[in-house]
């Protein structure tokens, strides 16, 4: 897993039609033949461990934190396939999938249903008979049915592979914490190790106190309450085929009434096999994509009043618009290229590296169709830190969105966009076009494989153009909260006009120290006059804030009055 750092990448989808295998349901891989224990003894077909020590040691990077996030799941979170399978293992003690929906006509995506453990019916364990003379075993009961917290995950496979976690159901909260889940039932991944370690040999008692050697990182694996009946329970089906003596882990000694202990000295030359055996690929962060930029937070800082509120709600009904941003680089004579349709290049390394700063901070970057055509853009975020650049998922990057009433646009596989959805660096577009126009099946299909899709508007303003009011809202009931407006120049004259500039928030504009001439693309709005057809200032920013990045400089400004309130 390349962008997370520790992990390897799992094999890149295969981009073509048709359906998905749904893959295992374990992580644990059950043996098709007999296998041997230690010392050559051996043993019945038995479920092979697959983590060992060293994923208690070196645990996956940012684990406590998305514990938690996936237990609370206050969002949505969309993850790779595998950080799916890397980091689900550590909840499978809260969430019990119920059951599978049918996958979709193509096959490609299929829905499962969870539901809090604690969901469950109240379990009262059976007595049944026992011998004489033995005691009945104690066995707790478990209190059920005390949440109703759910959730479903759906698996897409096509262009991109990607498993999205949605919240479902009207209970927000559990009702319960994560410690509580963690003692009520232990994890997947801490059995899978106790179990490997006792396979390998080793006492449970052994067991258990090498897995405490580090509590904090026991902890957020979800082993606080970890015991040592825990660690015989995982074993106990191989120990009763097992006969040969178990021992104790080098470097330990059983110390009578103390149990497994350390000893005072250990010899260098005696190391525990788990230390050696620490995967290549788990030695150390794997390297970022060489284009990975880097902004410095002071200037963050500087531009924070500009960009949407951290934690804006996501309004399903569309009647709150979206935090917009508009932001462009222009030349000393206001141009934005050297003629239309020709890609013009002016902003400078820092004011490029801001600007994909301000992506990552946008759920969506809308641009038109002329310039999605002509520069033939990734429109994707290569901030260090977000996802397909050291980020989790595709945390930060933000949702293209292309403007193209008239359905001109043709993307393939071949384009830029496309390219960079299908190695995991992007997402997949939303294209806005004018309802009414007989659309190729195939051109439909295409952009769904790369999980993208086409949104169909019918409010037109009186020049027969798509309303901004229509397609803020339309956005806004597709949940997304804040949108940055990159271009081309028809986009941003339209939105400096009176009747649209209430309809932005922020602007962010790079003046780069360069004339394109009289035949370049001009930013510069409608003019608007007075009653007595007096010429007026079209528009007048406010909060201005001057900011120079490298040969460049950078305008933020307000553009509301009651943003400038705020």
């Amino acid at each position: 897993m390349d962008d997370i750092g520790q992990y390897a990448p799992a094999e890149d989808a295969n981009a073509q039609f048709g359906p998905i295998d749904p893959g295992a349901e374990s992580t644990v891989a059950e043996s098709s033949n007999s296998i041997n224990g230690p010392n050559g003894t051996d043993t019945p077909k038995y479920p092979t461990p697959t983590r060992s020590l060293v994923h208690l040691r070196q645990p996956p990077p940012r684990l406590a934190e998305m514990r938690t996030r996936l237990f609370e799941l206050k969002e949505k979170i969309e993850l790779r396939v595998e950080e799916f399978e890397l980091y689900w293992p550590y909840v499978d003690n809260v969430w019990v999938r119920q059951h599978r929906a049918n996958a979709d006509k193509s096959g490609r995506v299929i829905t499962d249903y969870y539901a809090c453990r604690l969901q469950r019916p109240t379990y009262n364990p059976s007595k049944g008979l026992r011998p004489e003379g033995k005691p009945a075993r104690k066995k707790q009961i478990r209190q059920g049915g005390t949440c109703q917290k759910r959730l479903k995950t759906v698996h897409h496979n096509g262009g991109y592979t990607g498993i999205t976690i949605i919240p479902v159901g009207d209970q927000d909260e559990h009702t319960h914490d994560l410690d509580h889940i963690d003692e009520v039932k232990r994890t997947s991944v801490l059995m899978d190790i106790a179990r490997s370690e006792v396979m390998r040999g080793y006492m449970p008692a052994s067991v258990f106190t090498v897995m405490n050697e580090d509590p904090e990182k026991l902890a957020m694996s979800g082993g606080r309450h970890l015991n040592r009946n825990d660690v015989r329970n995982a074993s106990q089906a191989w120990r009763q085929h097992y006969k040969a003596e178990l021992r104790v882990h080098e470097g330990y000694k059983y110390d009578h009434g103390n149990g497994i202990v350390r000893q005072d000295f250990i010899d260098p030359t005696l190391t525990n096999n788990f230390t050696d055996i620490i995967d290549a690929a788990m030695s150390g962060p794997s390297p970022l994509p060489p284009n990975t930029l880097r902004f410095p937070e002071e200037l963050q800082a500087m531009l924070e009043p500009y960009l949407p509120p951290k934690g804006l709600a996501v309004d399903p009904s569309g009647l709150q618009l979206p935090h917009v941003t508009l932001t462009y680089a222009t030349s000393m004579d206001s141009c934005l290229t050297l003629a239309p349709g020709l890609q013009t290049i002016l902003s400078g390394p820092e004011s490029k590296a801001m600007t994909h700063f301000l992506r990552s901070r946008h759920d969506a970057i809308l641009i038109g169709v002329g310039t999605a055509t002509a520069d033939d853009p990734g429109l994707n975020c290569r901030l260090e830190g977000v996802g397909g650049f050291g980020g989790i998922g595709w945390e930060g990057q933000p949702r293209p969105v292309i403007i193209d009433p008239g359905a001109r646009w043709v993307v393939t596989p071949e384009s830029r966009i496309l390219k960079t959805v299908h190695e995991g660096k992007g997402r997949g577009p939303w294209i806005i076009i004018a309802t009414g126009f007989a659309m190729d099946p195939m051109r439909l299909e295409m952009l769904k494989f790369y999980g993208g899709k086409y949104l169909g508007l019918t409010e037109f303003d009186n020049r027969h153009r798509l309303r901004w009011e229509a397609i803020l809202k339309a956005l806004s009931a597709e949940g997304i909260r804040s949108v940055m407006i990159e271009g081309g120049g028809k986009v941003i004259n339209d939105l400096l006009l009176p009747n649209h500039s209430h309809l932005v928030n922020s602007a962010v504009v790079t003046i780069a120290p360069t004339y394109l001439g009289r035949e370049g693309l001009l930013v510069s709005p409608a003019p608007k006059h007075d009653e007595s057809g007096r010429p007026q200032p079209v528009l007048r920013f406010k909060n201005v804030k001057w900011q120079p990045m490298g040969e460049d400089i950078v305008m933020c400004a307000k553009v509301r009055d009651e943003d400038v309130e705020k």
